[in-house]
């Protein structure tokens, strides 16, 4: 079941996207006088097929919602598959584990261990749901750097975005993906009032990072998408690398970060910055 705190976190979070639609975008038409921005809370309550009082009170934190209503209101409002799996979990709705899949952390990193050592050229690292990292090989140490420099509680892919100044070096565009994966970390991790590592998280990033603290205090969620970066690592010249993940198929909730060479000139200098794998310190 979901904690008060994370009851208000809800409340917040669809208070946050019912802010974010315009009349127009529900098939509503717009009143001169309308002074609230966005939805009025009674037509998320008419489009959701709830009470007025009822939905005011899920905004406030002071009920709680079947995942049929719940569903209901995310479709009024819009939100898509990552919106949806993020109110799901702030409601206490959780996937259902994976067949047999009693899998810790320490097995987890055993049996996908091999698959990352598969890839020579392409750097790969394996998350938990909260972005910690489990397992990664060779060239993701030779790009980004060896995680076991980095302090245990903050060997985390959340904190290396924006706290690893090293990384932000190395990649060019840092921003837009930092900013997906801190989207999909909120989609993820759960709430961090509830969670007490989603919670460690953030107040390490509070602490390392306090620049960016406006991106972990905003209630946008997405999905990882695929696409293609550029690093340059020193004494290398640009790579471009593909992004794309995968979830394994014995912890669902874990993610496996992949970054293949995106032509044979990238798969060259990923070549060479293994071979020589202290040039890109720095």
């Amino acid at each position: 079941m979901s904690t008060p705190a994370a009851s208000q976190e809800l409340g917040a979070f669809l208070r946050a996207h019912r802010e974010l639609l315009k009349p127009a975008d529900v098939g509503l038409t717009a009143t001169a006088r309308r002074r609230t921005p966005g939805l009025r809370r009674e037509e998320v309550a008419s489009l959701s097929g709830v009470g007025l009082a009822w939905y005011t009170w899920l905004e406030q934190g002071r009920v709680t919602a079947s995942r049929q209503v719940l569903e209901a209101v995310a479709r009024a409002l819009r939100l898509d598959a990552a919106g949806l799996r993020h109110a799901m979990r702030l409601a206490g709705y959780h996937e259902p584990a994976a067949p047999g899949g009693d899998t810790g952390p320490d097995r987890l990193a055993a049996a996908v261990q091999p698959v990352l050592d598969s890839w020579p050229t392409s750097p790969a690292v394996l998350l938990d749901r909260h972005f910690d990292l489990l397992g990664w090989n060779t060239p993701w140490a030779a790009l980004w750097g060896p995680p076991e420099a980095v302090p245990a509680d903050r060997r985390n892919l959340m904190w290396l975005m924006a706290a690893d100044r090293r990384l932000r070096e190395v990649l060019h565009d840092w921003e837009p993906l930092a900013m997906n994966v801190f989207q999909h970390f909120r989609a993820q991790a759960g709430p961090a009032l509830a969670d007490p590592r989603t919670g460690e998280v953030y107040r390490h990033l509070d602490a390392d990072a306090p620049e960016l603290r406006h991106w972990w205090g905003c209630h946008s969620v997405a999905e990882l998408t695929a696409r293609t970066v550029t690093v340059e690592p020193a004494g290398i010249g640009p790579v471009r690398l593909t992004l794309s993940s995968f979830h394994p198929v014995d912890d669902p909730t874990a993610l496996v970060l992949l970054f293949t060479p995106a032509d044979p000139a990238a798969r060259t200098r990923m070549t060479a910055l293994l071979d020589h794998p202290l040039r890109s310190a720095g």
